[in-house]
């Protein structure tokens, strides 16, 4: 409370009125820093967009936002129409992940930037043992527990030890047409950042 009887809380380390800490939550976590950019939303399974578009966020920025069912190897988009182009564990899933990156290559425009997160492989042997031993037996069993759907989550572990390693990943990238290809590990090579330009 302070000197007016109004209930205050925290925000990191500042004081701020109750009535207020929503709106400041928001602010940081309402994809901001997006400014007045322009997103196109595809996915080829239509339930999937209807859940993205009941995100808070997705509702705040309607009108930057294009929703489209299409499949990531036919992208139904003129050539040379995006600057970037992003997928997040979800190239796994494409049939063919060449065809993929070759299509993420035609509908960018030169200068445009690929960026892929996803599933890797742990370059340490004997790390890459463990956390197998871990994924095989734990994250199904989790599935069944929490979700009722042990089959998804055997699917998700297998689809990842199917993925090409990061080298052969970026020699894919680099076929599609890609230059500047490189990719970063992130939790000791659990999952990959890619990256390539159109130049």
């Amino acid at each position: 409370m302070n000197d007016q009887g109004e209930t205050t809380t925290h925000f990191g380390f500042e004081t701020v009125s109750e009535a207020d800490k929503a709106d400041l939550v928001q602010g940081v976590f309402g994809l901001k820093r997006a400014g007045r950019a322009h997103a196109t939303v595809l996915d080829l399974t239509e339930p999937m967009l209807i859940e993205g578009r009941k995100r808070a966020e997705a509702a705040q920025m309607h009108d930057q936002l294009d929703w489209v069912v299409g499949d990531a190897m036919h992208l139904p988009f003129e050539d040379n129409c995006f600057d970037v182009y992003t997928i997040s564990f979800g190239i796994r899933n494409v049939t063919r992940p060449q065809e993929a990156l070759n299509e993420a290559f035609r509908v960018l425009k030169p200068g445009g930037r690929l960026v892929v997160l996803e599933f890797s492989h742990i370059p340490n042997t004997t790390l890459q043992w463990a956390y197998d031993r871990y994924s095989f037996n734990v994250i199904p069993v989790m599935g069944q527990i929490i979700a009722n759907d042990r089959d998804s989550y055997q699917y998700l572990v297998e689809s990842i030890r199917q993925f090409p390693d990061q080298d052969t990943f970026l020699s894919m990238l680099r076929k599609a047409g890609f230059e500047n290809a490189k990719y970063r590990n992130l939790s000791m090579g659990i999952a990959c950042l890619h990256s390539g330009w159109k130049i």
